[in-house]
């Protein structure tokens, strides 16, 4: 259901914002606020989490930050001005950020073996978002093509609700276990952070999620101004999404063969050819279809690869901490720079170059990642 949210809210928002007369700077700008709570509030969540009974009450925050995050959006069923709904935003992606970094703790802490986390089981499990998600772009891309895109609102608190409900539902932790206290010797999160390879590792991130961005924030723009239906927006989103599940649901066989480090590296790449391609060619449907298609790649590679290195870094009481970095140094500073200077970009040159801008962008991070595989690589030895 939190997927489900975000399959509602990211593609479809904007086209709300669009409706309300709101420019294309504003739209960015009010888009790029999920990446600026991202700065702060994942890793106050995540510090509660690991603090709170040594990380045995993170299922109790779940549950408040979900019950504030349908509180706060029933504010978008009454307001209309650019501030106040930028206002409703900010305090949604507030309470929007315990769900991620408190979540992946859990199920890191569940999943852990005595190499690190099982990554088989973990795409099994995270798989579930992603159903979620595109479940939410398809069915939401017909419903509002029908029912026009002022309803978007409403539909939100819908969903909202429902995540609120299953995360009542959540089964408490087991009793003893919760997070152990570090050992003597034990890297605190500082140094771990100075290590190269790790400071590598977070810039390769960095730089990947800033040449998503142009796909979170502006993609349903740049389809809508290419002449393409809402149908066929959810559509695109749908085919990412699907090549997306099934790499999580088959990924324990794909991860065997490469090492995390070297999917970061393909992720980075693929993502270079994939934005030059929607830049050059976004006029073509197979070129689209095509494109997404490497969002098996992009998106759902790279994250679990992420998610294995945040692991392996970021262990015992580190572990939400860990996560909440990954929220904050991957997406939150990435997002805020992407949304404000795509807005900007696609307001002077077009939407055309706003995806140009992140072919470049992640050649770049293909470059970080490479060394902070060659880095990882020299410290094994």
């Amino acid at each position: 259901m939190y997927f489900a949210s975000i399959g509602l809210f990211n593609p479809y928002a904007p086209l709300w914002f669009q409706s309300l007369g709101f420019s294309t700077l504003a739209i960015g700008t009010i888009a790029s606020l999920q990446a600026w709570t991202r700065v702060v509030a994942p890793y106050g969540w995540s510090w509660l989490g690991d603090h709170w009974g040594r990380g045995a009450r993170r299922v109790e925050l779940l549950r408040i930050a979900t019950a504030l995050m349908l509180v706060v959006s029933l504010g978008l069923l009454a307001v209309t001005d650019v501030v106040a709904v930028a206002l409703v935003v900010t305090l949604i992606f507030v309470a929007n950020g315990a769900v991620v970094p408190l979540t992946e703790a859990v199920v890191a802490q569940r999943l852990a073996t005595g190499q690190g986390i099982d990554m088989g089981r973990y795409g099994r499990v995270r798989v579930w978002g992603s159903i979620g998600f595109i479940a939410a772009v398809t069915l939401f891309g017909m419903v509002l093509q029908s029912t026009g895109i002022a309803a978007l609102p409403g539909w939100l608190v819908l969903v909202l609700g429902l995540l609120a409900a299953a995360a009542w539902r959540l089964p408490r932790p087991p009793r003893g276990r919760p997070t152990a206290p570090a050992a003597p010797g034990h890297q605190s999160l500082w140094q771990v952070l100075r290590r190269p390879e790790v400071a590598w590792f977070f810039a390769g991130i960095f730089l990947t999620v800033l040449a998503h961005t142009s796909l979170y924030v502006f993609l349903s723009l740049y389809l809508d101004a290419l002449g393409y239906s809402k149908g066929q927006v959810g559509a695109l989103w749908a085919v990412s999404v699907g090549l997306e599940i099934a790499f999580f649901w088959t990924q324990g066989r794909w991860f065997a063969r490469w090492s995390a480090h070297t999917w970061l590296v393909a992720a980075a790449l693929a993502s270079v050819l994939r934005f030059g391609a929607m830049a050059t060619l976004g006029g073509s449907w197979l070129v689209l279809v095509l494109a997404q298609s490497l969002h098996a790649l992009t998106f759902a590679a790279q994250h679990a690869a992420c998610i294995s290195l945040i692991d392996r870094y970021f262990s015992g009481p580190l572990r939400g901490r860990g996560q909440a970095l990954y929220s904050t140094l991957g997406y939150g500073l990435s997002g805020v720079i992407g949304g404000v200077a795509g807005g900007a970009i696609s307001q002077r040159w077009g939407f055309e170059a706003v995806f140009a801008a992140a072919a470049l962008v992640a050649a770049a991070a293909a470059l970080c990642c490479w060394r902070s595989r060659s880095l990882a690589w020299r410290a094994a030895r």
